[in-house]
């Protein structure tokens, strides 16, 4: 499947992000943290259905995705996924052909998502995170730009079926990547301390 060409994405962007002003008063903070060119893992916090469109809105890049693979298998939602260079991982088994295809999308000098919760917060607190994105960042060499969600959770929270109105601010961090870590910092443990270092920037600015 052919994936959306990039100049429908721009020409979709002005509807959208106006649609997500009057229906959920949606304020972005720190894009340009988000590098114009080169390759870069972008890590949301998940807490609704609409995240992967709103962290998308003011980023003028043809970005792609990594999803659970059962969201894949629902019909009509898997193609437009796929569509939308979304790509299915399975949950808890090593996914060579994911992390392989991840890996291509970087070193092609393109901008990657991944919720390192890998699932939607049930709660709207920010879960534990897996270290998978922040690997593929350090393999690649490309910066991790966290960023933090709040109030889409409210909007649509997990028990909702059609989200409601609310205020949503996007907040995206000034990237990391390995220069951020101990210079003496065993290898094993750089993914780790990545992650815990995206995941620090991302809960410092949820409300308390």
């Amino acid at each position: 499947m052919r994936s959306v060409p990039f100049w429908f994405l721009e020409a979709c962007r002005p509807g959208v992000w106006a649609a997500a002003r009057g229906v959920f008063r949606i304020r972005f903070e720190g894009v340009e943290h988000v590098p114009r060119t080169g390759p870069v893992v972008i890590t949301p916090n998940h807490v609704s259905f609409m995240d992967p469109i709103l962290v998308t809105i003011p980023i003028r890049r043809a970005l792609h995705y990594m999803a659970l693979e059962p969201f894949f298998r629902i019909r009509g939602l898997g193609a437009l996924m796929r569509w939308a260079r979304a790509f299915p991982i399975q949950e808890g088994e090593p996914d060579n052909p994911a992390v392989r295809r991840a890996l291509r999308v970087l070193r092609q000098g393109e901008p990657l998502v991944i919720f390192p919760e890998g699932g939607r917060s049930p709660d709207g607190r920010l879960q534990a995170f897996r270290p998978g994105a922040f690997r593929l960042a350090l393999a690649t060499g490309a910066p991790v730009v966290p960023v933090t969600i709040v109030g889409a959770f409210e909007a649509w929270p997990v028990q909702r079926r059609l989200p409601r109105a609310g205020r949503i601010t996007i907040t995206y961090h000034a990237p990391l990547d390995g220069s951020a870590l101990p210079p003496d910092a065993d290898r094993k443990a750089r993914p780790e301390l990545l992650m815990a270092l995206a995941r620090d920037r991302i809960s410092a600015a949820l409300p308390a």
